[in-house]
């Protein structure tokens, strides 16, 4: 019979019963100290320490492993003058000692699920990244380069540039001879744009004065040259015509044939453009799907490789929380039993405390 039994026997109302029943010797329980800290294990991460409440009494002292045994030990502080809290900070430190290798565990797959968590992250970022590559190349389609229309177009403005080489310099003949001179005219009428394309052929262009003298100018004076020159051996009425004709010509058709070479210089930059993207829809894009599989076969052996830690750390924080409910239990059970003996303590007479003791 315990010593918690004898107490609760001793206030029963049969009291004969009870002095012949704590006849038997009780054994006097020890307090043991607490052992030296163990070093910590070093298990790797997969696994964990063999440790639940089941057999955690393996490792505990018999006082704590029993709980008639405990009982007793409360009772005992109980009668005494001792307080509870020395042996409280002893089973406290007890299953402080079991419970490290688990803490120290729990820590390190904490660790170990934020760097997969910062690799997985990673691994997100250039999965993301290539995926929006490939959708970036398959959506992309060829540039128009109209290069048609540009070589019909440069044609036409080159047989005129010729045609208005020589009207200007069969105008310009009797007056000078030297064929230079008809070239260098014409070439002043012709090519007098300093930017890529007239303002005849842009929208949405603010039309400035100096802009207007660039482009008009040259053109407006090499016309009227020419038809004052015209007025010499031709009629008024002629030559005034042919001033008009080769003031729109040098406008329109020099012009046009500057913006044509300027149009098919950017043509032949789309069809390059165009074959570099056929290109890499044909090569690129399959090496770059080649790559987002790899990508999300890693992100997948990622996931697989964090699971088991999480279910290993969810293990080990269960078992966390069972042990020090254990531990709770116990110093509750502790508590109430040396609090029921503290507050029977001065009601025991002296024949009573013999008897309990014997």
């Amino acid at each position: 019979m315990t010593l918690a039994e004898r107490l609760r026997i001793i206030f029963q109302p049969n009291t004969a019963v009870a002095n012949q029943s704590m006849a038997a010797p009780l054994a006097q329980p020890s307090v043991s100290a607490v052992p030296d800290t163990r070093p910590p294990v070093e298990n790797p991460l997969p696994l964990l320490p063999d440790i639940n409440p089941t057999t955690a009494s393996e490792t505990l002292p018999y006082w704590l492993r029993d709980e008639h045994a405990l009982r007793d030990e409360g009772v005992l502080f109980g009668l005494s003058t001792v307080g509870p809290d020395e042996k409280i900070s002893e089973i406290q430190a007890y299953y402080a000692q079991l419970v490290a290798p688990l803490e120290a565990q729990i820590n390190q797959l904490s660790l170990r699920v934020n760097e997969i968590d910062e690799l997985i992250e990673q691994q997100e970022t250039r999965v993301n990244l290539q995926q929006k590559q490939i959708n970036e190349l398959r959506n992309r389609q060829p540039a128009a380069t109209n290069l048609l229309r540009t070589a019909v177009s440069l044609c036409l403005s080159t047989v005129m540039c010729i045609g208005t080489y020589y009207l200007i310099a069969s105008t310009l003949q009797p007056a000078f001879p030297n064929p230079w001179v008809s070239i260098g005219i014409f070439l002043a009428g012709m090519f007098n744009l300093f930017g890529q394309t007239s303002f005849f052929y842009q929208d949405n262009v603010a039309l400035t004065g100096r802009r207007l003298i660039e482009e008009v100018g040259l053109p407006f004076a090499t016309s009227l040259f020419i038809g004052i020159q015209a007025v010499q051996f031709q009629p008024v009425i002629q030559a005034v015509a042919l001033f008009i004709f080769v003031f729109f010509l040098f406008l329109l058709a020099g012009k046009l044939f500057l913006s044509s070479l300027n149009a098919l210089q950017t043509g032949l930059t789309s069809t390059q453009i165009n074959r570099q993207l056929a290109f890499d829809k044909q090569q690129t894009l399959p090496v770059f799907e080649t790559n987002l599989d790899r990508l999300n076969q890693g992100l997948t052996a990622l996931r697989m490789q964090k699971w088991p830690v999480v279910s290993a750390l969810n293990q080990s924080e269960a078992k966390l929380k069972q042990l020090n409910t254990k531990r709770d239990q116990l110093v509750n059970l502790f508590l109430s039993e040396f609090e029921l003996a503290r507050s029977l303590r001065d009601r025991l007479t002296e024949k009573q405390r013999a008897a309990l003791f014997n």
